[in-house]
């Protein structure tokens, strides 16, 4: 793979997981990548963050340094020369800066929109509660969460490890292309989660075939301590 695009820290990754219909998903799937199952079944991830300490290449750039962002993203794996890469693709992502949002767009074909966005932290001896806001079409939406305040590492072969761990990125540039990036990471302490939170209007914002998740019950909801990332530069498959 190329050389570092972007690092930065992701921090507080609340991921809310809900299992879908494949059929759902089979028109955003890249070209040569297939759907990534666990148990047998295939998920769809609401994942709020924190975006800290970002550089592109190598450089910060005033006012875009720490910022939230919400996504949609699903999960595939791609045969390299007979290495299965577990991978991620993004639905829509979410941030509160127009340039983010063009650069993304731009240079890796992704999903990005630029909305208003707010978030919340709060820890105290034995719990933390956090949450993601932002605005569409005058909504605001909503993930939160209330954890235990103790980590534990991420057990193999979990569903949590299924979800968190998949370190490549894939996206659909067209029906025939298809560009992957690395994304490196440690693996990830989680907290149990107490409580949560989702107020998010699935269908206004990722379109009517995801309307259901509106009033579904996810799979489950984790919250990720997370860490110093790096993103390598994208190569075409």
């Amino acid at each position: 793979m190329g050389a570092t695009f972007l690092t930065a820290e992701w921090n507080n990754l609340i991921m809310a997981n809900y299992v879908v219909d494949p059929v759902v998903l089979k028109p955003y799937l890249p070209c040569k990548t297939e759907l990534d199952v666990y148990n047998g079944n295939v998920y769809v991830s609401l994942v709020g963050f924190m975006f800290r300490n970002t550089k592109l290449l190598g450089f910060k750039i005033p006012f875009h340094v720490n910022f939230e962002e919400v996504n949609l993203r699903f999960y595939v794996r791609y045969n390299d020369n007979g290495n299965w890469k577990r991978g991620t693709v993004f639905i829509k992502e979410i941030v509160p800066k127009p340039a983010i949002s063009f650069v993304a767009n731009t240079v890796y074909r992704e999903k990005y929109i630029t909305r208003s966005m707010t978030h919340f932290y709060t820890e105290k001896e034995n719990d933390i509660s956090l949450g993601y806001h932002w605005k569409h079409a005058g909504k605001w939406n909503k993930l939160e969460a209330l954890v235990a305040n103790t980590p534990r590492p991420m057990q193999p072969g979990s569903e949590a490890a299924f979800i968190a761990e998949h370190y490549w990125g894939y996206s659909r540039y067209n029906d025939t292309t298809t560009f992957e990036y690395e994304v490196q990471h440690p693996s990830w302490n989680i907290f149990e989660t107490k409580e949560y939170k989702i107020d998010c209007d699935f269908g206004a914002l990722y379109g009517q075939e995801f309307a259901g998740l509106q009033k579904a019950q996810p799979q489950s909801v984790f919250v990720a301590e997370g860490s110093a990332i790096a993103v390598l530069k994208k190569r075409k498959l």
